[in-house]
């Protein structure tokens, strides 16, 4: 299985990493106290939708690259465990998309701190402190509030738009624009996580431990939620479920029970 699988792991390790470098270095752009740019652009809203459409643009292309649509760019694992949970994958495989995600993380901030270095490695306010995510102006329960709404709606969105035959090649771009809505509304109050590799990657370099819980355990638990909800609402059999955020049939896949719109070649 592992030795049949890894270039999905690998693949996850690629796209949350690709997505952790184009965090930092935009961020880094976007924020950093050595960037012209919060000079050029000082309203700090205007800033944010910037950084909300450059990662909503990220987080598309890694979806529907070709490598995307082999693991099912799931690059999170609170993802990852909700569509073991619906039965598309393997417990081995479900760990080694976790992993892979993990070290893909943290591997992605460990390049941007040496490339950009001080400006996104030092602590505020001089630095950006490896983009690490922490509560903001509404505290812990803010936090929690935010990342357990933001997770509800992101999977939520991925089973109803995936499932649809209409909709579903459009999963991946729906996933994009949460993404950069999300940034804009919940970085102040949150940070903007919903993934616990992301803010193990930042946290892990910051040695941020503080509050870590809350990205570790509200994007599990409420995508969780999200999944039940859905199963009960739209009384779907979990078999008939797509297990990918870009359903196609042009990739292999490792799903268990593949729908026909996630890969229609192996029916």
């Amino acid at each position: 299985m592992w030795k049949e699988h890894w270039p999905e792991y690998a693949i996850e390790a690629w796209g949350l990493g690709t997505f952790m470098v184009s965090a930092g270095i935009f961020a880094t752009l976007l924020y950093g106290s050595t960037s012209p740019v919060p000079i050029w652009i000082p309203i700090p809203l205007l800033r944010d939708i910037l950084m909300g459409v450059a990662m909503g643009l990220t987080a598309i292309g890694i979806i529907y690259s070709p490598w995307g649509k082999r693991s099912g760019a799931h690059l999170n694992p609170a993802i990852t465990l909700t569509f073991f949970r619906l039965g598309k994958l393997t417990r081995l495989d479900a760990l080694g998309y976790v992993i892979s995600q993990f070290i893909g993380g943290s591997l992605g901030v460990a390049l941007v701190a040496a490339i950009v270095g001080n400006p996104f490695t030092a602590r505020h306010p001089d630095g950006l402190e490896y983009i690490v995510t922490e509560p903001g102006n509404l505290g812990w329960v803010g936090a929690i509030a935010a990342e357990g709404l933001m997770s509800m709606v992101m999977m939520s969105m991925v089973l109803t738009v995936s499932n649809k035959p209409r909709w579903a090649h459009l999963t991946g771009v729906f996933a994009g624009c949460l993404v950069a809505i999300f940034i804009v509304v919940a970085s102040p109050i949150s940070g903007m996580s919903i993934n616990p590799a992301r803010s193990f990657a930042s946290a892990v370099f910051a040695q941020s431990w503080q509050f870590f819980w809350i990205y570790y355990f509200t994007p599990p638990l409420a995508m969780l939620m999200a999944a039940e909800l859905y199963i009960l609402l739209s009384k779907k059999h979990t078999t008939q479920i797509c297990g990918k955020l870009c359903p196609n049939g042009e990739m292999p896949c490792l799903c268990q029970n593949p729908c026909d719109t996630c890969c229609p070649h192996q029916e």
